[in-house]
């Protein structure tokens, strides 16, 4: 079976994890946490970024630090990933979900403006496939009615949107470091902004509510309890080998582009006759080639597409189920106009394989096993 994703190996991973153990100290904050965030800081040319356990715990301090309160209102896409969401109800907020661009699967944000009420706190774009989201429109509405912008970017870690790195344009960006992204630490994720006057309260909600970073500074003598916090800190073990990753970025993200490029060309006969289509990546958007997929005509056709593909030994999934169908979106949220396109467009998309180590002859099999497939001969 040839998987849909493995988590990317480079070859310097356990040797950065020796090293993190030799250094004695594999809490939260070492050695390896600290490269990760100078790399990150210098490459996205960001003013700070903090490792979290998650993106989803990065959602969530994003949120806290917005001043989500009970009965506050946040607008996003349904078109995503439960932590999305999950973040900002966990605060009290009601979600307000709107339609999507059906050719990049991205919030229309010719939609945002009609879905903002006096209870508007925040828009959070989603950057699917590490597509941009059109960002320059974004913020000029946020700006407008004085609304936060949180950009989950947990799949757009080295994606750009006019020449600015994904995550580094609203107040706070996210970013995922789980084992089906670009760069992984199994489990991990990073808050980007800019605003020094954010960074000790983010520090002090990373560190369990204590002014703990300080001490370690040398800033004070001791550390106390002085707010609310929770652990969002990572192990460094984690950090050292996302840290190997993040040394190989660019041998990544030249395998990546290269598997993106051979489906794009080799599929491209299928689309100009009309039975998929593929990823549209917009002028203002440099992506990072995180996912591949393909739109077929509706629901039962994906389905009998991914079976195939499943008999011919590829794993091919299709992605969200979106969140304002669910019972918790129903409970927690509501969804703002019609949906036209968010759920249509979900039931026709299906994922390829798309990861590092993948073998080549194995991306040329995927290609040829959708050319060869019957319903589209």
């Amino acid at each position: 079976m040839i998987d849909f994703n493995r988590p990317a190996f480079v070859g310097k991973e356990l040797d950065y994890i020796k090293e993190a153990i030799d250094l004695g100290k594999l809490c939260g904050d070492g050695e390896f946490t600290k490269r990760c965030s100078r790399w990150m800081e210098e490459k996205f040319q960001a003013n700070h970024v903090l490792l979290t356990t998650s993106c989803t715990h990065a959602l969530e301090m994003a949120a806290h630090l917005c001043g989500i309160q009970p009965g506050d209102e946040v607008i996003m896409p349904s078109y995503t990933f439960v932590s999305t969401a999950d973040a900002f109800v966990l605060w009290g907020a009601k979600v307000v979900f709107v339609d999507i661009h059906p050719e990049t699967m991205n919030i229309d944000e010719t939609k945002i403006e009609a879905a903002i009420t006096e209870k508007t706190k925040a828009i959070v774009p989603v950057h699917y496939a590490g597509v941009s989201c059109a960002m320059n429109e974004i913020m000029a509405i946020a700006k407008k009615y004085n609304l936060k912008v949180v950009e989950d970017a947990a799949q757009g870690v080295n994606a750009y949107y006019n020449g600015k790195a994904l995550g580094t344009i609203g107040d706070f960006g996210c970013y995922s470091f789980h084992e089906t992204k670009n760069y992984s630490m199994g489990e991990g994720g990073a808050l980007v902004f800019d605003q020094t006057e954010c960074l000790e309260p983010a520090e002090i909600l990373r560190e369990k509510g204590t002014n703990r970073s300080k001490f370690f500074r040398g800033q004070i003598d001791k550390y106390s309890w002085v707010d609310y916090g929770s652990s969002y800190l990572p192990s460094d073990m984690n950090a050292a080998y996302l840290y190997a990753q993040l040394e190989a970025a660019d041998a990544i993200d030249q395998k990546r582009h290269g598997i993106f490029d051979y489906y794009d060309k080799a599929l491209k006969p299928l689309a100009e006759a009309g039975y998929i289509e593929q990823p549209f990546i917009p002028d203002y958007a440099s992506c990072n080639a995180h996912m591949y997929y393909i739109k077929v005509k509706d629901l039962e056709e994906r389905t009998a597409l991914i079976k195939y593909m499943r008999e011919k030994g590829v794993c091919c999934p299709f992605h969200y189920v979106p969140l304002h169908t669910s019972a918790a979106g129903l409970r927690f949220g509501r969804f703002h106009g019609e949906d036209v396109y968010t759920t249509r467009e979900s039931e026709r998309l299906m994922r390829l394989p798309m990861f590092y180590n993948l073998d080549w002859k194995d991306v040329e099999y995927v290609a040829q096993c959708i050319l060869d497939y019957p319903g589209f001969n």
